[in-house]
């Protein structure tokens, strides 16, 4: 396991996707112990990776909610997904694991999840060559596939603070226990917790002043 401890935030609150990428860079800032935060959104959604050219996305505005994450990787549609972020502070052991073998532990514990509902997914051996800007059009090696498809990917930001994996997985049936089979794959104890007031407070900040701006939308 990842974690000896982990803490867990199943957060059904539906909200804008300046606000959900500005909750998990609050997270990484505010966060002493490593936590597995899962969520939705208020509208269809399109994230794209912080080097991505708005260019190649615009024409989606009309449709959905755009917003460029901290993290990098291509564009991936939001709305019928489920999203998940993991934030692990510098401080706790796995951070030595490093970004590649956290990718991998990760879409291990999903695979597994997966194919206690009859799933049998597998992760990809290797890198399959780039045919679009679309994240779930190119898998990378430890991406989830379902019989071939890949349907679970991330992209990854570290800073001195810690480490932030943001993820989709790609199927709208998930049974309702999927979660935490999920979560429990990764801890040997977790801990289920409310975002606390003052990360939400820093994160409502955020989405104004960055997330939710032209600046950041358009700065590349």
């Amino acid at each position: 396991m990842l974690f000896e401890r982990l803490i867990l935030h199943d957060d059904r609150a539906r909200v804008s996707a300046a606000m959900n990428m500005a909750i998990d860079e609050a997270l990484l800032e505010h966060s002493t112990l490593p936590l597995l935060r899962f969520y939705g959104w208020q509208r269809p959604a399109l994230s794209f990776g912080y080097f991505g050219k708005f260019a190649d996305v615009a024409g989606e505005l009309e449709k959905r909610d755009v917003v460029r994450r901290w993290t990098g990787g291509g564009s991936v549609l939001h709305g019928e997904d489920l999203t998940y972020s993991l934030v692990t502070p510098a401080e706790n052991p796995a951070s030595t694991r490093g970004p590649s073998a956290i990718y991998a532990a990760l879409h291990g514990a999903i695979r597994d999840a997966l194919r206690v509902e009859g799933r049998e997914t597998e992760l990809a051996a290797h890198a399959a060559p780039k045919i679009s800007d679309a994240c779930f059009a190119n898998p990378v090696r430890d991406d989830v596939l379902f019989r071939g498809r890949k349907i679970a990917g991330a992209a990854q930001r570290r800073t001195r603070g810690g480490f932030l994996h943001q993820g989709s997985i790609q199927i709208p049936d998930l049974s309702g226990t999927f979660r935490d089979r999920f979560a429990g794959a990764l801890a040997m104890q977790l801990q289920r917790a409310a975002i606390p007031p003052q990360t939400l407070d820093r994160a409502t900040a955020l989405a104004a002043e960055k997330y939710g701006t032209d600046e950041w939308l358009r700065r590349w």
